[in-house]
């Protein structure tokens, strides 16, 4: 008989202590209820990549437009509910994999570092990541005739998946 308690003891603490802590994403929502109104002032490049920062922002802008039901606006009218600013330290470029008959970068890692934070009205932070960390890995173009043209849809690809990481970050409990 102790036999069989001390089994179902034993049983019940190893089903507690092995839970593997699965939720699904979305169900703890930090932002309070009462915001509303979200301002985007800019997001800052202090990296040398230029024009960076712009084409992050509006992709950072239409991700917040699409995905929630915030008002988002880019001019302060002064009845705004919280305030999301970033400054991207660095972005690198590195080659992955190279074409084995020309030679050529075929797959390229992309990382951008950023501060970001979003600051509700009192100057509380409702979230924040000082060293927001973004990694992708995009396929180059073989042919050299569409390699320039390649660029601008590459980058604005790159700012798509950061936006959306970003916004994920920020609207989800991770």
């Amino acid at each position: 008989m102790l036999r069989r308690v001390l089994l179902g003891l034993s049983a019940a603490l190893l089903l507690l202590t092995t839970s593997c802590g699965y939720h699904t994403a979305g169900n703890s929502v930090r932002l309070p209820s009462d915001l509303h109104t979200i301002y985007v002032p800019g997001i800052l490049n202090a990296s040398p990549a230029y024009g960076v920062g712009q084409v992050l922002n509006e992709a950072v802008i239409r991700e917040l437009r699409e995905r929630t039901n915030y008002r988002i606006v880019t001019v302060n009218d002064g009845d705004v509910d919280a305030v999301l600013t970033g400054t991207i330290y660095s972005v690198y470029i590195a080659p992955l994999t190279y074409d084995s008959v020309t030679g050529r970068i075929s797959s390229s890692l992309v990382v951008i570092v950023m501060n970001a934070s979003l600051t509700g009205k009192g100057g509380k932070v409702l979230w924040s990541n000082p060293y927001f960390l973004y990694r992708e890995q995009y396929q180059e173009s073989i042919a050299v005739a569409s390699f320039f043209e390649e660029a601008a849809p590459a980058v604005q690809r790159v700012a798509n998946d950061f936006a959306k990481t970003l916004v994920a970050n920020i609207l989800e409990a991770y």
